[in-house]
């Protein structure tokens, strides 16, 4: 908000501490408000995700709008956003005494730190190295995941800047800076999809009981579904290609199908985190995750840095243009996610130890 150099890195400085402290911690917590063999562990990772997408979906059309109104500009867009920040902060301190008693303590069995400051720990036992060995090869899965989900914010933000038709007319005009949809507002249709889903995955998940599909076949089935959204991607592009904008229906029918992937693949992967790591290990485990999730974001960094090579068909030809470039993410995520199907059975079998012992929301560790 500062709009200065000095601010800008040193914001983004501090946007990855406070990342690197909440993220893991905060999906921790959620685990715990569910015992281990709770049904209603995965519809809850849901309806928690359902939080932070009506997030998600405010910060876009919100902060976009006001980045780009001609009397304010990105400097009030941020600050938008950092004292959002702090009536999070305000409303965590005011709600966590009486409503997540338990919920965030260290669990039974953490480290005990001796008077010397030496850290006793206790040696993961068989059946954890095995759960934990299951959650290694879910990990390489969430990379493929995150590689081609977080695309959103770059090549095909691009797309929508520079692709897809945003111009309004009539009483729509007067609600956009311009009359001009700003592309910015494009990623708040996911969030939109997956507040509206949410609610009926959820359902379906606690409607089909055991019948529901594993946690890790969720996930399998979120790689296929976000491999048939690109699909749309590589239509969009192609018909693009010419040098006209494209309706702005193809990213809507994309979030959509999407979405749907989304829902299916992080809720459960969340919940998979909280069911293989062990209590003391929970957030570290969850870190891990997201250390996926750094490695994927670099790695499509660099991807989406060569599109204009790809369009050109310096590294590879099938369709031609850019609907190459989202061809490489139909065949990661569809490749990827018939792979993790193939080894449902093993994954299965490293999950099948006893259950380990770990606080739930009415459960205080000793």
């Amino acid at each position: 908000a500062l709009a200065s150099e000095w601010s800008f890195y040193a914001g983004l400085a501090l946007i990855i501490l406070g990342t690197g402290f909440f993220k893991p911690n905060v999906y921790t917590m959620v685990g715990q408000l569910y015992g281990e063999r709770d049904p209603r562990r995965d519809a809850g990772f849901t309806l928690y995700y359902m939080g932070i997408n009506l997030g998600a979906l405010f910060g876009p059309l919100v902060c976009a709008w006001i980045a780009a109104h001609p009397r304010l500009g990105w400097p009030y867009g941020f600050a938008a956003a950092g004292v959002s920040m702090l009536i999070g902060l305000v409303f965590y301190l005011w709600s966590r005494g009486d409503r997540l008693q338990g919920v965030g303590l260290p669990p039974a069995g953490s480290p005990q730190v001796t008077s010397s400051g030496e850290a006793r720990r206790s040696r993961l036992k068989p059946d954890e190295k095995r759960r934990i060995a299951a959650l290694g090869i879910i990990t390489i899965f969430v990379v493929f995941f995150w590689l081609a989900f977080e695309q959103v914010g770059s090549s095909l933000n691009v797309f929508a800047a520079q692709r897809t038709e945003r111009r309004v007319h009539g009483w729509l005009a007067t609600l956009v800076p311009r009359g001009e949809i700003p592309a910015a507002w494009f990623q708040a249709v996911n969030p939109l999809f997956v507040l509206l889903l949410a609610p009926f995955m959820a359902g379906l998940w606690q409607r089909m009981g055991s019948k529901a599909p594993s946690t890790q076949a969720k996930m399998a089935s979120g790689l296929v579904l976000l491999g048939a959204a690109y699909v749309v991607m590589v239509l969009g592009a192609a018909a693009s290609d010419q040098g006209d904008r494209v309706s702005p229906w193809y990213l809507v029918v994309f979030y959509l199908i999407y979405s749907l992937g989304e829902l299916c693949f992080l809720p459960a992967g969340f919940s998979f985190v909280g069911q293989a790591a062990p209590a003391r290990l929970a957030s570290m485990l969850m870190g891990l995750w997201f250390t996926a999730n750094f490695i994927a974001n670099v790695l499509g960094g660099y991807l989406a840095g060569m599109t204009e090579r790809i369009e050109r068909g310096e590294v590879l030809r099938v369709v031609g243009g850019q609907a190459d470039f989202f061809l490489i993410f139909v065949m990661l995520c569809l490749g990827s996610g018939v792979l993790l199907f193939s080894l449902l059975p093993v994954i299965g079998r490293l999950m099948s130890a006893p259950p380990r012992d770990s606080p739930s929301r009415h459960e205080s560790p000793s």
